[in-house]
C-alpha cells in the first residue's frame, strides 16, 4: 500500500488521481509518516479544519520563540517580527492584528487600484528586450517584478525599492515555508529583518507626520485599533510578502499552464468575459498554496481518528481543490467553472485579506500579456510543475513574444 506523502511528485502533478486513491485507501483524515502529522484530504474536512480555531491553532509564535532561544541574540529580531504577522497568531491576538488591516485593505480600495496595476504591467512589458530573435524570461521580467511594484505603490515606496522588496521577500520565504525552521541559516533572515524594520519604520514615521491617504497611512491612522511600531512594520512585511511571493507564483504558474496548453489562452482571447472565473480556476489548480499547517490544542476526533494535543495537522488545500464531491471533473481545467469554492486563499477567519488585489493583479497581468502577444511561444523547454508540502512552484519561463 502506498503511503500518503504530500511531497510525492504524483501528488503535485496528478492531484485528482493521487488524492482520490489516498482517500479510498484510508479515508478523509489520515496520518502521514512522511509529514509526521495528520492530513485532512476532503473539501469538507479542510473547510472544517480552517474554521476550527478552538481546537486547531495557527499560532507559530511559540515555535519562533523556541528557535530563537537556541540561536544568537540577533535571531530574536526575526522571531519578534514574524510574531506580529496575523496569520501566525490565534485570537485574540489574530483579531487585534487583523482588524486594522481589514479596515484599511477593503475590496473597494483594491479595486480602485486597477489603473495603477495596468500602468505597472505596461511598464514591465515596455522593459522587455526588443529585436529579432529576442526572448524574454517571464518569471524574472514579468511575474516577479509586477507584484513587488504594486505593493511598493500601495505602501508609498518608490518603484525602485521593489528590487529590494523582492530580495527581502525571498530571504523570509525560507522560514515562512519551512517545516523545520531550526535548521535554517540565520544570517540572511536577520539581515532581511533588520532591513525591513529600518525601511518600513521610516515609512511609518513619514505617514504619521504627513498622511498621504495610501494603504500604509490608513494603517498608521487606523480608527479601529492602534498597532505598535513593531506591529506596523510586521503588517507591512506581511503585506509585502503575501502580496508579492504568492501573487508572483500564481502568475508564473498560470503562464506556464498557458504555454503548455495554448488552447486555454486561445479560449480567454475569444471569451474575455471568462477572466474572473478563470482566475479562480487557476487558483484552484495551480494556486501557490498546497497546504496550511495547524497544531492540535485540544484532544478530539476527526473522521474517526483521534488527534492529540501537540500533533501537526496539514489542511491539504490541493486535495480539497480536487475533491470530486465538490468539483465536477476536478482533473479538467474549466475556465468558466462556477461556483468555484476553491481554498487557494484559505477559508474562514484566516481568509486572505489580499485576495481581491491578487486576483486583480493576476487578471490584468495575464490578460494584457496574452492579448498583446497572441503568438507567444516557448523559447526553451518548459520546466514541469514542481512543488512540495506547502506550495507549487515553477521557474524560468523563456518565451518568444511575437505580436
Amino acid at each position: 500500500m502506498t503511503a500518503l506523502d504530500l511531497d510525492a511528485l504524483d501528488s503535485v502533478r496528478e492531484p485528482t488521481r493521487y488524492f482520490a486513491a489516498a482517500r479510498a485507501r484510508a479515508g478523509d483524515v489520515q496520518w502521514s509518516d512522511a509529514q509526521r502529522g495528520w492530513v485532512l484530504l476532503s473539501h469538507a474536512e479542510v473547510e472544517a479544519g480552517f474554521r476550527d480555531v478552538a481546537r486547531l491553532s495557527a499560532d507559530r509564535s511559540e515555535i519562533f520563540a523556541r528557535v530563537a532561544a537556541r540561536r544568537s541574540a540577533d535571531f530574536a529580531e526575526v522571531a519578534a517580527l514574524l510574531s506580529g504577522w496575523m496569520n501566525f497568531r490565534d485570537d485574540p491576538a489574530h483579531a487585534r492584528l487583523r482588524e486594522p488591516v481589514r479596515a484599511a485593505f477593503t475590496p473597494r480600495r483594491a479595486g480602485g487600484f486597477e489603473a495603477d496595476v495596468r500602468a505597472i504591467v505596461e511598464q514591465a512589458i515596455a522593459d522587455f528586450p526588443r529585436g529579432a530573435g529576442e526572448s524574454v524570461e517571464l518569471y524574472e521580467a514579468f511575474a516577479r517584478p509586477i507584484p513587488a511594484r504594486v505593493i511598493a505603490a500601495l505602501l508609498g515606496a518608490a518603484p525602485a525599492d521593489s528590487t529590494r522588496f523582492m530580495r527581502w521577500s525571498a530571504d523570509l520565504a525560507a522560514i515562512v515555508f519551512s517545516l523545520t525552521p531550526a535548521t535554517l541559516d540565520e544570517a540572511p533572515l536577520v539581515s532581511a529583518t533588520r532591513e525591513f524594520a529600518q525601511f518600513f519604520g521610516a515609512l511609518v514615521e513619514r505617514e504619521r507626520a504627513y498622511p498621504s491617504g495610501n494603504l500604509l497611512s490608513a494603517l498608521v491612522h487606523s480608527e479601529v485599533g492602534a498597532l505598535s511600531p513593531l506591529e506596523l512594520v510586521g503588517a507591512c512585511t506581511l503585506l509585502l510578502f503575501g502580496g508579492h511571493e504568492t501573487t508572483t507564483n500564481l502568475i508564473d504558474n498560470a503562464l506556464a499552464l498557458f504555454l503548455e496548453q495554448p488552447a486555454l489562452a486561445d479560449e480567454l482571447r475569444a471569451h474575455p468575459d471568462r477572466w474572473d472565473t478563470a482566475i479562480d480556476e487557476l487558483m484552484r489548480v495551480v494556486g501557490p498554496a498546497r497546504t496550511m499547517a495547524r497544531k492540535v490544542t485540544v484532544a478530539h476526533e476527526r473522521a474517526g481518528r483521534s488527534l492529540a494535543p501537540g500533533q501537526t495537522v496539514f489542511l491539504a488545500i490541493a486535495a480539497a481543490n480536487h475533491d470530486p464531491d465538490v468539483f465536477k471533473d476536478p482533473a479538467e481545467i474549466d475556465l468558466a467553472r462556477t461556483p468555484n469554492p476553491h481554498m487557494g486563499f484559505g477559508w474562514g477567519p484566516h481568509y486572505c485579506l489580499g485576495a481581491n488585489l491578487a486576483k486583480l493583479e493576476a487578471r490584468v497581468a495575464l490578460q494584457t500579456l496574452l492579448e498583446r502577444f497572441p503568438r507567444m511561444a516557448p523559447a526553451a523547454p518548459i520546466a514541469p510543475l514542481g512543488g512540495a508540502t506547502m506550495g507549487y512552484a515553477r521557474r524560468l519561463l523563456r518565451v518568444r513574444l511575437r505580436p
